[in-house]
């Protein structure tokens, strides 16, 4: 049976560990093998990285860190960033890595996610929407927010899953990095359009808005990034994550509310 999870998003540039406000101004936060050691010890409930650098570069993964960060990981890890082929989620998997996620390639065609579902089995394949608020509706950007596609979120999560996608991330573009809250609306729509496990990343800025999430959407992966590197109204940098204890009471207060 799913359950929630409570997912930390590490954004990969230059080589180190970075995070954004609406994915723009890159921040330096800090080592990326330091940091899965240091969520190693916090026992988080999965991992996800991402090279925002490797699809704008139109390069490939860094297999090197990617291999030195599964043999490190002891939790669920998700690495995404320049994966375009199903021989790319092939060797992926490979190396330890338990989930693929794709953006661009997706976008362009989504014949990729079936033939990577047919290679890794669909479980071990994420489609990543990066999503912005044009009007009334929301449309799916591509490399990095700089691209718009014209595709609505809500029908291209359809397609997606019709495709054979194991998993969707629904990526606000707009809560990047703001720490205001989900974009639930975002997530309402899609929601209500597929039955596939979601993830939901951007804008989380405080345990109560995963509560939220969770209390509202149920069985959901609850990512973030700024919550869990940045400490307090400075945001200095802090690597941090709820201790079991402060977790579980977290998600039964939330089940009491759905």
């Amino acid at each position: 049976m799913l359950r929630p999870r409570i997912i930390p998003c590490l954004l990969v540039h230059k080589g180190g560990l970075v995070k954004t406000v609406n994915f723009e101004l890159p921040k330096y936060v800090g080592d990326p093998l330091n940091a899965v050691r240091i969520f190693n010890e916090k026992e988080v409930d999965e991992l996800m990285v991402l090279d925002i650098d490797a699809t704008r570069q139109q390069r490939d993964p860094d297999y090197a860190l990617i291999a030195r960060l599964a043999a490190e990981c002891r939790m669920p890890l998700c690495y995404g960033g320049g994966v375009r082929t199903a021989e790319q989620f092939e060797k992926l998997i490979s190396l330890g890595v338990e989930k693929v996620a794709t953006s661009a390639a997706a976008a362009a065609d989504l014949g990729l996610v079936s033939q990577a579902a047919e290679r890794v089995g669909g479980q071990s394949v994420v489609v990543v929407m990066d999503v912005r608020r044009q009007g009334k509706r929301y449309e799916v950007f591509i490399h990095n927010g700089t691209r718009g596609t014209g595709m609505d979120a809500v029908e291209y999560a359809r397609r997606a899953e019709a495709a054979g996608v194991g998993e969707i991330v629904v990526n606000s573009i707009d809560r990047d990095g703001r720490m205001t809250g989900y974009e639930l609306e975002l997530v309402r729509q899609v929601r209500s359009a597929v039955e596939c496990p979601l993830t939901v990343l951007g804008g989380a800025g405080s345990l109560a808005d995963v509560g939220a999430l969770v209390g509202e959407f149920g069985s959901i992966g609850a990512a973030a990034g700024s919550l869990f590197v940045f400490k307090g109204v400075y945001r200095a940098v802090l690597i941090n994550y709820p201790s079991r204890r402060d977790k579980d009471a977290l998600l039964a207060a939330s089940a009491g509310r759905d």
